[in-house]
């Protein structure tokens, strides 16, 4: 029976996790969300060199999923994400050369079932890390991944991809910065307009698609050719190929910095909640104790996304600000969504309209979202209010970006001429060095503390002030 959180005494609307909305208005909702999701995922399937078709119905399917694993009390929608970018396309360009090589290719099937390996293994990695925060505790994981880590990977995963944005911008720089202008005037002057100002990115492209058609750079033809209705192109994982369990550790590792993340949005999630809760007379639900289940369900997503051929997953910031503007919480019109998103995998002509984006308006979006990565992880170690007086911060974080950065910058191929037969046979990935490095170096000062030579740290800043 559909239930309705409402109160006579103080007028307040909204739908709780454990509510359901009548019919309707589950529905149009959870069309909201998938009209939310929907730029990001897709600029990522493009980006990547992924079936259009398979990430939108993997991204229902791996959503409906991780509800289902956790409990239905986590309202959270999975889409692509964008930190794995980098590690995605040096993993294709090194073991499938053609993805890259040809820009009228859309789809690389050969470097998407070697990928698929690796996003399996980063599903085992999340679910292994959320089991273990529920024995243990976070507070353990953090000595571990402290957020001068976090944060520093996030800072070399944006920056890392800075060439392949202006790469894709340099196809026509004209439509390129177009799209970027329009985009970030968008992010800024749309803010708290509804659910306008949930889709900058999705407006940008299409201005950007718009300006790009008098200069010949959308192919029609391809909207024809395609039929209405089709079947996604669902791969299974490469398990044959040693390329593809060459992977594993690269693309996995990447959980650093998508870990903290969804913690991140489980926190501000729960704050929302259960003020509405509050206002409405009902028991808090305080989801921010999940934090290990909602790990656990983030490994069920990637599970899913990694064995159809879908795109790496997140829980999405902007459908949680959505849910914050509209005050919906309900997990059944975040399973609706789902649903929605897995019929919109089938149709033919929406995977070949978004194909016909021309290579120049991806670039500008990409100079953006790349950017805002990378700003991220600075917005991390600022929040977390990281002492960066303190020489052994400073010390991680300098090496992780200098490694990090410097090897994508001036190392052939972006590797450490490290080779380490099956897993990194070709040498390890800058980024995954960087990763490396930083955290064995992080260990080094647990276990030797500073303290033990009568060092004490440097006082940090004083925020209250």
């Amino acid at each position: 029976m559909a239930t309705l959180s409402t109160s006579k005494e103080s007028k307040v609307m909204g739908y709780l996790p454990s509510d359901t909305p009548p019919w309707g208005a589950m529905l149009s909702l959870g069309f909201q969300q998938v009209l939310t999701m929907f730029p990001a995922t897709v600029l990522v399937a493009i980006l990547t060199k992924f079936d259009v078709g398979v990430t939108l119905l993997a991204s229902g399917l791996g959503t409906i999923i991780a509800l289902l694993v956790a409990r239905r009390q986590i309202p959270m929608y999975y889409g692509s994400s964008f930190s794995y970018i980098a590690v995605v396309i040096t993993t294709m360009s090194l073991y499938a050369n053609d993805c890259f090589g040809d820009p009228t290719t859309f789809y690389c099937p050969d470097g998407v079932r070697i990928v698929q390996v690796g996003i399996m293994g980063t599903a085992i990695v999340e679910i292994l890390v959320g089991l273990l925060i529920m024995r243990v505790g976070k507070a353990a994981l953090d000595k571990v991944l402290p957020p001068v880590i976090t944060g520093s990977v996030a800072i070399v995963i944006g920056v890392a991809l800075a060439g392949a944005a202006l790469g894709m911008a340099g196809a026509h720089w004209g439509v390129a910065f177009i799209t970027l202008f329009v985009t970030v005037a968008f992010s800024v002057y749309l803010q708290n307009r509804g659910l306008l100002g949930m889709l900058p990115i999705l407006l940008g492209a299409i201005v950007g698609y718009i300006v790009a058609i008098p200069f010949g750079l959308v192919n029609f033809d391809l909207i024809a050719q395609e039929s209405w209705v089709r079947v996604p192109n669902i791969t299974l994982p490469a398990f044959e190929n040693p390329a593809a369990w060459a992977s594993i550790f690269s693309i996995a590792l990447i959980a650093i910095a998508t870990i903290p993340e969804s913690t991140a949005h489980l926190y501000q999630m729960s704050l929302y909640i259960d003020q509405l809760a509050k206002e409405l007379g009902r028991k808090p639900f305080e989801i921010k104790k999940l934090i290990g289940l909602n790990l656990v369900a983030d490994g069920a997503d990637d599970l899913v996304v990694g064995f159809l051929g879908g795109c790496a997953g997140t829980n999405y910031g902007e459908n949680n600000s959505l849910m914050a503007i509209t005050r919906n919480y309900s997990v059944p019109v975040l399973m609706a969504a789902g649903v929605i998103a897995i019929i919109l995998g089938f149709i033919g002509k929406l995977a070949a309209v978004v194909n016909t984006i021309p290579v120049a308006v991806t670039g500008g979006l990409a100079i953006y979202l790349f950017g805002v990565i990378g700003m991220q992880g600075i917005a991390l170690i600022q929040s977390e209010k990281v002492n960066l007086f303190e020489p052994r911060q400073l010390a991680v974080g300098a090496i992780i970006l200098i490694s990090g950065i410097g090897g994508n910058l001036a190392l052939k191929d972006g590797l450490y001429p490290f080779p380490i037969p099956v897993v990194f046979p070709n040498g390890i990935p800058a980024i995954v060095f960087a990763a490396i490095i930083g955290i064995l170096l992080n260990l080094l000062f647990l276990l030797v503390p500073p303290s033990l030579f009568g060092v004490t740290e440097r006082e940090n800043i004083n925020y209250s002030s």
